[in-house]
């Protein structure tokens, strides 16, 4: 693999002397897929924030998501005044924030393709998020999948194959070097590892890369050490 796949997260960017961290506020991180998403771009580039762990699903949980003003979902980015919710939102923010990030590919064309399928991942695939919940803790074994699901998996893979024929170049992620887009599917490269998911071998590359990045590492250990258990998120 590349650097790009096998390479440590980036140093911290420290904040100036005096300056409050912001902070990204999650849910838990066995279940919380996109709480992941600007954690891990976070974490990839080094920058430098607080998180704040509230736990789906139980009272004290429930309590803490009423006092927030995103309609009791997670996760949030808190940065002095501004409050900024929802994953995508919060990665464009951090686009804003940090204009040297390479968070977008380069070129114009890639970019409107990464675009697309970031956006696309936010808005679809609902049958295989309820078929395929996340959970970090999962032992990996395979599960018969709905021809509904089966069909996200399928439109899916076809997108990681496209984005990796078409603009991957010698990267190992999706337009090759790390973006936004990969922090988009990287809960689905772990949803797969979960559940089982055949893949191509392009595919199986793509999902490995996410799985041995040191943020994604270290978002799975610390899933491992919660102990909420949420039934609706659990599969045998």
């Amino acid at each position: 693999m590349s650097p790009s796949c096998t390479a440590t997260a980036q140093g911290q960017r420290a904040s100036p002397v005096g300056t409050e961290l912001p902070t990204l506020v999650i849910g838990n991180y066995n279940y919380a897929s996109w709480s992941l998403r600007p954690w891990l771009f976070l974490r990839h580039f080094g920058i430098d924030f607080h998180t704040e762990r509230i736990p789906l699903y139980c009272p004290d949980g429930k309590a803490a998501l009423a006092a927030l003003p995103s309609g009791h979902k997670v996760p949030i980015w808190r940065d002095g005044t501004l409050v900024v919710w929802d994953s995508l939102a919060i990665l464009e923010q951090l686009t804003e924030r940090h204009p040297e990030l390479a968070a977008w590919p380069a070129t114009s064309t890639a970019r409107a393709v990464a675009r697309s399928i970031s956006a696309e991942m936010h808005s679809s695939f609902h049958r295989l998020r309820r078929q395929l919940p996340m959970n970090c803790r999962r032992a990996p074994s395979a599960v018969p999948l709905s021809p509904e699901a089966s069909a996200d998996v399928q439109r899916i893979t076809s997108i990681w194959s496209h984005c990796r024929e078409h603009y991957g170049g010698e990267g190992d992620w999706l337009f090759g070097d790390f973006s936004i887009a990969d922090a988009m599917y990287a809960p689905v490269a772990l949803r797969f590892h979960s559940y089982g998911v055949a893949l191509d071998a392009p595919c199986r590359a793509w999902v490995d890369c996410v799985l041995s990045h040191p943020a994604i590492q270290q978002w799975c250990t610390a899933a491992r050490a919660e102990t909420e258990y949420i039934d609706l998120f659990e599969k045998p």
